[in-house]
């Protein structure tokens, strides 16, 4: 029991992570609150059903389609609909959230309201002690884990990396050191696409498929990124598997209230922005962002 709790724990954390931390890298360079980043993980989870149950081929090539297709959409998304009014927040808001309505409304159009699954990776289990853990549950952690030292590894060991985290500095100061801010922001929505399509590709197996699944994980993760601290990519990854680890203990040792998971999850976010109104990291996110 305690063996599921910890993967489950782990799978939600690790999912959320991925989304937090590609709504987080958006935000810390572009300064903008993208409503539609889920519906990105929603897209991915329909490509993955429909090049598989529709289409009939393999997974390795539903991946890679359902994985550029939803960083095209994104990048179009973003290059027709945001960047020439990104520096409007408001505006901005409105027309992702209008876009993650028009994208789940797409979806109803083409595959109804109903509930959809799509094909595990790789089939099977394992069994800890006594508990059945399956290998989907496995691989979804080991591709979180290896997406997020990735992204680590991005941000502080590369030309690419240090000209994100100058221009999350200061956009002024990254275009005079001869940075070329439009390119960053554009390869920046296009990583944070593909978080997103990466966390809908090995969670479309786990989770159902419908039209809304973007609703839930996008309210989540906006209170990840705040109790991180907004921007704070370290904070919105431990952010996530605090809220993982919540989510998971009340599904586990409270069946009767599995639908309150979400509840108590903000909850908890709540009682830790009272203690710490910055959030985890917000003192370090004044002075560095990424």
């Amino acid at each position: 029991m305690f063996q599921a709790f910890v993967i489950q724990a782990l799978v939600t954390g690790g999912v959320y992570a991925l989304l937090a931390v590609g709504f987080s890298l958006i935000f810390g360079v572009a300064r903008m609150v993208n409503l539609a980043h889920t519906s990105f993980l929603m897209l991915a989870a329909y490509g993955m059903f429909y090049t598989t149950y529709r289409l009939g081929l393999d997974v390795f090539t539903a991946i890679l389609i359902s994985l550029v297709a939803t960083v095209v959409i994104g990048l179009v998304s973003y290059k027709l609909f945001i960047d020439r009014i990104r520096e409007h927040e408001v505006t901005v808001m409105l027309i992702t959230l209008a876009l993650a309505t028009i994208f789940q409304e797409c979806m109803v159009l083409a595959f109804g309201a109903h509930f959809r699954e799509a094909p595990t990776l790789i089939p099977g289990f394992i069994e800890v002690l006594g508990v059945k853990i399956s290998y989907q549950h496995l691989l979804t952690i080991a591709v979180v884990a290896v997406v997020l030292v990735a992204i680590w590894l991005l941000l502080t060991r590369t030309k690419l990396g240090i000209a994100i985290r100058a221009t999350a500095q200061d956009t002024e100061v990254a275009n005079l050191m001869g940075i070329n801010v439009s390119r960053i922001l554009f390869i920046a929505m296009g990583v944070a696409a593909g978080l997103a399509a990466i966390a809908g590709i090995v969670v479309a197996p786990l989770w159902v498929v419908y039209p809304y699944m973007w609703m839930n994980p996008l309210v989540m993760i906006m209170a990840i990124v705040v109790l991180g601290g907004l921007g704070s990519i370290k904070g919105s990854v431990i952010g996530a598997f605090i809220i993982g680890l919540v989510e998971a203990a009340v599904v586990f040792y409270l069946p009767g209230g599995a639908f309150l998971r979400g509840a108590i999850a903000l909850l908890v976010m709540v009682i830790l922005l009272v203690v710490r109104p910055e959030g985890l990291y917000g003192i370090v996110f004044e002075e560095e962002r990424l």
